[in-house]
């Protein structure tokens, strides 16, 4: 049977970074956990060095803030076990059923990747157009190797490429609501105005990891005019 690697990234995460990680600690499935503070400058370093006298973690401390894509890539570079499960740092009311829900459409082969999406928004999931961007998602990590090198350089448009590039491949992607699971905003975490400039970041960030990878988007519309 696989084995999964959680992997969980953080900045600047102090307010929720010890209730994931305890949570994910609790889960049976989860046979090991990869912390990767990226450069946060906050007490982050300090939570998890001081859970890491409790708790059977991996933590990898990075001197300075690289993005998103760079710290994922760091975590499953580390990782010992085929299925890796990403999860993000800033979450409320986690827990072990969330991460069966995650791991168990890949253990069956039902999916290639599972996305999961907090049932505690503001926007219904249904109608959801964010949804593909979750942070909570599991895959086999041998089938992003092809795309390492990309990962590493996409930032916060890490997401993005991997959607792209799974459905280029034609892989299956599984939708699943985690009930109960909150996550928190931008505009909960920090004021306004930063919450608004962090915003326009990220957006170039989605945009410009989309215009680099046209290639997986006409990939993508053959596989979509093939199915038609």
């Amino acid at each position: 049977m696989k084995k999964v690697s959680a992997i969980i990234c953080a900045y600047n995460e102090a307010n929720t970074i010890k209730d994931v990680i305890l949570s994910i600690s609790d889960a049976i499935i989860v046979s090991e956990i990869i912390v990767v503070n990226d450069g946060s400058t906050d007490n982050t370093k300090l939570i998890i060095e001081e859970l890491k006298t409790k708790v059977d973690i991996t933590d990898i401390h990075l001197k300075h803030n690289h993005g998103k894509g760079y710290a994922m890539a760091i975590g499953v570079e580390n990782a010992v076990f085929d299925i890796v499960l990403f999860i993000d740092a800033d979450l409320s009311n986690i827990n072990s059923k969330h991460i069966t829900q995650l791991v168990n459409p890949l253990l069956t082969e039902e999916a290639d990747m599972v996305l999961g999406q907090a049932t505690e928004t503001l926007i219904n999931y249904n109608i959801n157009p964010f949804k593909s961007l979750s942070g909570q998602r599991a895959l086999n990590k041998n089938e992003i190797v092809p795309i390492f090198d990309k990962i590493q350089n996409s930032k916060f448009g890490v997401e993005t490429l991997i959607n792209l590039y799974y459905r280029a491949e034609g892989k299956t992607i599984k939708y699943i609501m985690l009930e109960g699971l909150k996550h928190h905003t931008k505009f909960e975490k920090m004021s306004k105005p930063q919450a608004i400039k962090e915003f326009v970041k990220e957006g170039h960030q989605i945009a410009q990891t989309t215009l680099n990878n046209f290639d997986l988007i006409t990939q993508n519309l053959k596989n979509s005019i093939k199915n038609i």
